[in-house]
Order: C-alpha cells, then sequence, then structure tokens
C-alpha cells in the first residue's frame, strides 16, 4: 500500500507560471540559508502547489504530501523517507539533515505527521516551505506553525484579472470571455482550465445533431422545426446542452418547435439543438433564418449525421495541442474566440457547488432557484414571504447569497445561477422562467452611473451586472449603452476591453457612430474627433508630455490639472503624487504614464527607479496599451545585454536561436530570460510583446 502520493500537478504542469512575482520572491527567500522557511496558505486551485514549485525549482529538496486516504496512518507522509518503525524523536533526527522540506496538502497531515513537522520546524535544522489550503480543517501542529510565530505566512489570494489574461494568451479568447472566465472562477486555476477545456473540446452528440462545419454563427430568428418531434425529445437535447427551454431567446412550441431568437446565440458553439435519435430527412425538420434559405446560409439538410457550426480550429490550450473551438465563436476581424451563452455544468462545477445544489434546509432550495432564474437581476427583498426570512439568514450565513443596502438580494457566485438553472425539473423551470425580465430601465440605470462616475473623474468599478450578463448570453446591448461601457473601460486603461464593448454595441448597430469613434480611440487613434467638452481629449496633450497645450483648459484643482501643472514645472516627486491620485481613481493609464514621467523628471537615481517600477507595475495592468510616455520604460529596468534576449524572445525566437544569433550558449540565454522575468514580473513568454514596445501590441 502506498502512504504518500507523488502528486500529479507537481509532476506536469500544464499553464505556464505567471505573474505571483513578489508571492515568488517571498518563497524563495524564505527558502534560503538562514531562514526557517513559509506556510503559503489559500483556498483550494489558488495556485500554492505551482507556486512553490517554481520557487524550489533547482533546490536540493525533499517533498511529502498529506493525502485523505493516508489521514488516520501515523507519519504515512513520510513513509518515503523514514524506515517501517521509528519514534517521532528519532524521526526528528533522521530528516535533521535534509536542507528543504516541502510539505503540501499539510492540512491532511496524519497527527504524528503534524507533530514531526512541527518538531523540525521548532528545531530549525531544516528550512519548511508548507501549503495548507483554508476552510478545511488542519491539525493542531500544522496551524501553530503560523499562529504559534514559528513560521511566516503568506496569505495567497486570486490570481488578478491581468494575469489570467496572460495565462490564457494562448487560446486567443476576446477579452469578455476572458474576463468571464476570471469572475466565474474566482482565483481556482483547477476550475479554470476545467471550464475552458470544456468550452474547447466539441461535446459528443448522441444521434443525428445540429453541430459542426459551416453554419453561420448566431442567426437571428432561426427557426429549428419538426413534425413529429415531441416536444420533450427538443426539451431534452436543450437540457443536455445545458440551456433551459426557458432562456432568453429561446422560443419552444409544440407546433412550431424550436425558435432561436435574436441574441440566443445557440448556433455555432457545438451545441446540439436536435431530437436524440431523430433523423433530419424524413422527419420534416426545417432549418431557416429570415431572408436567408438553407442554401444561402450554408446550412445543409442531411442524412441523420449532418451538422452546422464552425469547424475544429486551431485553439491551443496550454500544454495541449490543437483541439476544437466547441462552444466558442470567432469574433470577425480579430482572431479571437469568444464564449456567448451558459456555462458548461461540467462534474467539477458540481463538485464546486455542491453547498448550493445540496441545500435541504426549509425553503433554501426554493429561494436559491428563484434567485437562479432572476438573474441578471436581484429579487427585491420586500418580494419575499416572512416565513423565507429564516432560509435566507441561513443562506447568507453560509455565503450563498448576498443581500444588497437597499435589500437586493443576489446569488453569491457567479456559477450557482446556471448551475441552479441547469438542474432544475423541466416543470419548475417553465414556472421561474415564464416571466421575461425587463432588462432596459436596468441597463439605463448602469449607463447613468457610469456617465456620473465620469463626468466626476473616478472611473474605479463599479458593479454592472446586467450588461455583463446580457453580452455573456449573446444578447444584443443597445449602442448607447455599449459606447458608455467601452469609454469606461479605456478610460480605466482597459484598452482591449474597450473595444471588446465598442464591437458588443456595433453588433445590432453596425453604423452607430459613438461605438465606431470608442473603438478606434480604444485601438490608438489620437486624433478621433472630440466634443470641446471633452475633458480627456484636452488631457490628451499632458500624456504627449506638452502640458502647456493644456494650461487654463482642465478642471481647476482636479487630478487631471495638478498632473499638468507638476509635469509643467518638472517636479518628480509631485508628478508620483498625482500619479497616485490618478491610480486611487482608477486611471490606471494615466497614473502608468505620470510614473514613467517623473521616472524621467527625477535627478535621484533611486528615486526615478522607484518611479520608473511602479509605472511598469501599472502598465502590466492596461492590456498590452502602448502610448508615447511609456515608450522604452520596461526596457529601462534590465541590463544591456537583458534587453538585447528579452526583444529577441519578444519577436518570437526560440533560446536556441537567440543563443546562435548572440553566440552565447543556451544556458546563458535562459539565465538572462529567467533574470528578466522576474524584473518584469511575468514568467509568460507569451506576455513579452505586451510588456515591450512591440508592433503587435494594443495603442490607446
Amino acid at each position: 500500500m502506498r502512504t504518500y502520493r507523488q502528486d500529479a500537478k507537481t509532476l506536469e504542469l500544464p499553464w505556464p507560471f505567471t505573474g505571483r512575482s513578489e508571492e515568488l520572491e517571498r518563497v524563495r527567500a524564505a527558502s534560503a540559508g538562514g531562514r526557517p522557511g513559509i506556510v503559503v496558505t489559500g483556498p483550494a486551485g489558488h495556485g500554492k502547489t505551482r507556486l512553490i514549485t517554481e520557487a524550489v525549482r533547482g533546490l536540493d529538496h525533499v517533498r511529502v504530501t498529506g493525502t485523505p486516504e493516508a489521514r488516520d496512518l501515523p507519519l504515512a507522509a513520510f513513509a518515503h523517507l523514514l524506515p517501517d518503525t521509528v519514534s517521532l524523536h528519532r524521526a526528528v533526527r533522521a530528516l535533521s539533515g535534509v536542507r528543504v522540506l516541502v510539505v503540501d496538502d499539510a492540512q491532511l497531515l496524519d497527527e504524528t505527521s503534524a507533530a514531526l513537522v512541527h518538531q523540525l520546524a521548532v528545531h530549525g535544522h531544516t528550512r519548511l516551505i508548507v501549503a495548507a489550503a483554508d476552510g478545511a480543517p488542519a491539525p493542531g501542529a500544522v496551524s501553530r506553525l503560523w499562529t504559534g510565530e514559528l513560521l511566516p505566512r503568506l496569505p495567497l489570494g486570486p490570481l488578478p484579472p491581468e494575469d489570467t489574461a496572460r495565462l490564457l494568451a494562448g487560446a486567443a479568447l476576446e477579452p469578455l470571455t476572458v474576463r468571464r472566465l476570471h469572475q466565474a472562477c474566482r482565483g481556482d486555476l483547477r476550475l479554470l482550465r476545467d471550464l475552458l477545456t470544456a468550452l474547447t473540446e466539441p461535446t459528443p452528440v448522441p444521434g443525428p445533431a445540429l453541430t459542426g462545419a459551416g453554419a453561420p454563427s448566431r442567426v437571428p430568428g432561426a427557426v429549428f422545426t419538426g413534425a413529429g418531434v415531441p416536444m420533450s425529445a427538443w426539451e431534452e437535447a436543450l437540457a443536455g446542452a445545458g440551456v433551459s427551454a426557458s432562456a432568453p431567446g429561446v422560443a419552444l412550441d409544440a407546433s412550431d418547435g424550436l425558435t432561436l431568437l435574436p441574441g440566443a446565440g445557440l448556433a455555432g458553439r457545438g451545441v446540439s439543438v436536435s431530437a436524440p435519435g431523430a433523423g433530419l430527412a424524413g422527419r420534416g425538420v426545417s432549418v431557416s433564418a429570415p431572408g436567408t434559405g438553407p442554401a444561402g446560409s450554408g446550412v445543409p439538410v442531411s442524412a441523420p449525421g449532418a451538422a452546422l457550426g464552425p469547424s475544429a480550429s486551431p485553439v491551443p490550450l496550454p500544454g495541449t495541442g490543437p483541439v476544437g473551438t466547441g462552444r466558442l465563436e470567432s469574433v470577425a476581424g480579430t482572431g479571437e474566440w469568444a464564449w456567448w451563452g451558459p456555462l458548461p455544468v461540467t462534474p467539477a462545477v458540481r463538485e464546486r457547488l455542491a453547498p448550493a445544489l445540496e441545500r435541504s434546509g426549509p425553503g433554501e432550495r426554493d429561494i436559491l432557484d428563484r434567485l437562479a432564474f432572476a438573474e441578471p437581476l436581484p429579487l427585491p427583498l420586500d418580494e419575499l414571504d416572512e416565513r423565507d426570512l429564516e432560509a435566507l439568514e441561513r443562506l447568507e450565513a453560509d455565503g450563498l447569497i448576498d443581500i444588497g443596502e437597499q435589500g437586493a438580494v443576489t446569488l453569491a457566485h457567479p456559477l450557482h445561477g446556471t448551475a441552479l438553472r441547469a438542474t432544475a425539473g423541466r416543470l419548475r423551470a417553465r414556472r421561474l422562467g415564464r416571466a421575461a425580465p425587463a432588462y432596459g430601465p436596468a441597463l439605463d440605470a448602469e449607463r447613468r452611473t457610469l456617465v456620473r462616475q465620469m463626468e466626476r473623474l473616478d472611473v474605479r468599478p463599479v458593479p454592472t451586472p446586467v450588461g455583463e450578463w446580457l453580452v455573456a448570453h449573446g444578447i444584443p446591448l443597445p449602442a448607447r449603452y455599449a459606447e458608455v461601457r467601452a469609454r469606461f473601460a479605456r478610460l480605466r486603461g482597459e484598452v482591449r476591453e474597450a473595444a471588446a464593448w465598442a464591437r458588443e454595441g456595433l453588433r445590432p448597430a453596425p453604423r452607430d457612430g459613438g461605438c465606431r469613434g470608442e473603438l478606434r480611440l480604444a485601438e490608438g487613434c489620437w486624433d478621433e474627433p472630440a466634443g470641446p467638452d471633452d475633458v480627456h481629449a484636452r488631457y490628451t496633450a499632458v500624456r504627449l508630455g506638452e502640458p502647456g497645450r493644456a494650461a487654463g483648459r482642465l478642471p481647476a484643482g482636479s487630478v487631471l490639472a495638478r498632473h499638468a501643472d507638476a509635469l509643467a514645472r518638472g517636479d518628480g516627486p509631485a508628478l508620483d503624487r498625482a500619479a497616485e491620485a490618478l491610480a486611487e481613481r482608477g486611471f490606471t493609464l494615466y497614473a502608468a504614464e505620470a510614473y514613467a514621467q517623473a521616472a524621467r523628471t527625477h535627478r535621484d537615481p533611486s528615486a526615478a527607479r522607484r518611479s520608473r517600477t511602479r509605472a511598469v507595475a501599472l502598465a502590466r495592468r492596461c492590456q498590452g496599451a502602448s502610448t508615447p510616455a511609456l515608450a522604452g520604460l520596461v526596457l529601462g529596468e534590465l541590463t544591456a545585454r537583458q534587453r538585447q534576449i528579452v526583444t529577441l524572445a519578444a519577436a518570437g525566437l526560440s533560446n536556441r536561436e537567440i543563443a546562435e544569433k548572440l553566440t552565447l550558449s543556451v544556458r546563458t540565454v535562459g539565465n538572462h530570460l529567467y533574470s528578466a522575468y522576474t524584473r518584469l514580473g511575468t514568467a509568460d513568454r507569451t506576455a513579452l510583446p505586451w510588456l515591450l514596445d512591440t508592433p503587435d501590441r494594443e495603442t490607446a
């Protein structure tokens, strides 16, 4: 019987190590001589094991792992390091020669193994690098490692959005899809990989299906009807794809069959819309769209097995080869893929959401289902019965619902709604999803809030759940709303998301001037015409290093005016203060530019270095934005040789090609790149074009 586990996640690393530069340095420093070690804590799936594996790479170390199966066996985790029968005292002596001991899943150690780890920490001869998951009961000897101040503790938070984007760069996903995946997974990288796999792998369909190669995506008003195809068959087909028959844009009728209304967005995503076991030919199944016939839309009507949808496409996943696009759709003119529609309810999703799906208290599941079918709108507290209050209190205490200041009740996790709708019974789904929500007033309220924030020169994030939910499910957005969302994102420095919001507005209104203008601005057209009252257009002169052109034209006393004044005076410390104020108000790109200007203004080399470091950190969050103020900024952090090698790596050359070009060894190139990655705050080669001033970067 094996009582320890060689953890597969440490042997095969499918994700490139991305971000976490500060945390990585802390763990590496704790592994150095003279240090006692460190405890890394965080929720499951946040990358604790991956971080530690990267930190001890190249070090002589020993690893032990706690497992549920061996939790009741004394010293089970150390069975591969100790004799069969050994006392705790002898075990401490036997391991005292180990220089670095990595303890993974320490919360699963048996009590004797936990005591051994604690004793090793007390003796101090072995440096301990310990990973423990939050939210799980741990042996007292393990928790006392940090509560007793034997070892420092490093709480590991979720991977930031910009690092998630770099992690997924190889999948060529459009930015709103990346943002949605980041929000849905909340830092759980295992769940992220599971969802991405489910989205990109074609779903096997029993019997004939309308999936595969050649159909137009999101055909407005597409109708699938089948004479002799029972309603239950259509419902089962939709349920198998994780789609409720009452979902927005889906109409199911006994006589008309299935109709995909504008915005349903199911066609072309690998979603099966067919009657299981029913053939196309001979059953009267027709596929049509207003104004087009089957031939004009590229839709074949053929024998069982005919298919509609995008053909298999090389969308690479980290650590895999080309896969099919599955539920993803191509975004015209971008080379990117988008995910519109409901979340795939995979086994991993069901396991993670078991606390919500398995609620059995009186009234609890009923409340959760009502909230799920009300999404994206909240349920007012006064619409719930008094007898529901106790259930609400229990759900809130367990972190399953959120109650806003105005009494609006929503589900706490973005995955809950999809999972609850997918697992609801057919009749229950019809009853709860019958009324079509009125999205218009909620969208107008969100748009007014965003406009008000921009007028106040404050673009810190504000909740906009309705707009995000509608675009995620492929429902067309009003162009006025999309224009405001694009402008808000652009001012925050999220230039790729700004372009994506503008494209969403152009889908239903291709000629809309506001969305077209925002798209050009997000893509870096500095000469885009602006109104006389556009303060940000006047502020452009400051960003270009010409504050005199903006003198007296910016709001007096505003953070933009303070930036202009500091730049005009050549005052480095004042530029730092202006940059800090800009960052506090959400103007991340503006703040990065102000810090970059400060770095060039400071006479003190250490102050210039601090400003440059802050500028680089903020610029990394701006989705690859390239502006004159940021040009060459990152390269200033590197040595001359590192700049040379990193520039070649960003151009796509391999380590061996760089070595041959510069007459260096491959190992030397790798060492220089490793040092450069540390300074740049990344370990992902695909992020280099975003960090350097290369042609394929976004401009803003």
